[in-house]
């Protein structure tokens, strides 16, 4: 992990799309500040394609659509893309699973969510579960208090042992049935949306990012950035940034959006 400040602007100049987690990459210790918000609007005013990809549900995915300035969201690791039409006043929602599927995947990940309740005691239903539309949220630091790594890694078990698939964000375990993760659908929603073709050409997009379930994203593509406190779960990591922040969260975001305009000027 290179830091940010070497990265020069024959790299920042290529950038198109601007694709970023949320919590502790656009937050930082709970909050969304006035630095990371002003970042956002500032790159979305700049004409750049600005997308958060997050772990986060699809309640706070479409308030993010219609009031953020943003141009679509990625939720839950992937289950889908939202996006709303300013002018004629629409949202359009893309899943990968089916109605259906969702339905049958909620009984099975219910029933997991019991299993890790009894099996992993301090660790509880992430508060936004009941926004989610596709996943189950393990909370194993964000209310309720921080559990060792060894117990997160056993919430990974148990979703792994009942055949679903589990990924580590700074503040949930989030798992779900189906082939998809944030860098599946970040690939049909720029396709399907924005005809960018990202296996043609990854150097338009810079990622920013803090945890493991960023880690497919960190490997695709050139320009992936990691806020200060990606170091925190280095060892977790499958991948890793290839650049780094000076500072954590929403500020280490702010930092890499003015380092981006500032090579555009």
């Amino acid at each position: 992990m290179r830091p940010l400040k070497e990265c020069g602007p024959e790299i920042l100049n290529r950038i198109r799309v601007v694709l970023c987690d949320i919590d502790d990459t656009l937050t930082w210790k709970g909050r969304l500040g006035s630095d990371a918000f002003g970042a956002l609007d500032s790159l979305h005013r700049r004409g750049l394609i600005v997308m958060p990809i997050t772990g986060r549900p699809a309640g706070w995915c479409d308030h993010m659509a219609r009031m953020w300035p943003v141009d679509a969201v990625v939720g839950e690791n992937g289950a889908f893309w939202f996006r709303y039409d300013d002018k004629a006043r629409k949202m359009s929602r893309r899943y990968w699973r089916t109605d259906e599927e969702r339905r049958d995947d909620r009984v099975k990940l219910d029933r997991i969510g019991q299993r890790v309740l009894k099996e992993v005691p301090g660790a509880g239903i992430a508060s936004d579960q009941a926004y989610r539309e596709a996943d189950l949220a393990i909370d194993f630091r964000e209310d309720v208090d921080a559990l060792p790594m060894s117990d997160v890694k056993r919430i990974v078990e148990i979703f792994e042992s009942e055949g679903a698939v589990a990924k580590i964000s700074s503040i949930h375990v989030n798992g779900w049935f189906g082939d998809y993760d944030k860098l599946a659908m970040t690939r049909r929603a720029l396709g399907e949306v924005f005809r960018i073709d990202i296996d043609a050409t990854p150097e338009v997009v810079a990622f920013v990012g803090d945890s493991p379930n960023d880690s497919p994203m960190f490997a695709f593509f050139p320009l992936s950035v990691g806020v200060a406190n990606v170091r925190d779960f280095e060892a977790q990591l499958s991948a890793k940034p290839a650049w780094i922040t000076e500072r954590p969260g929403g500020f280490g975001f702010a930092d890499f959006a003015a380092a981006l305009l500032n090579a555009r000027i």
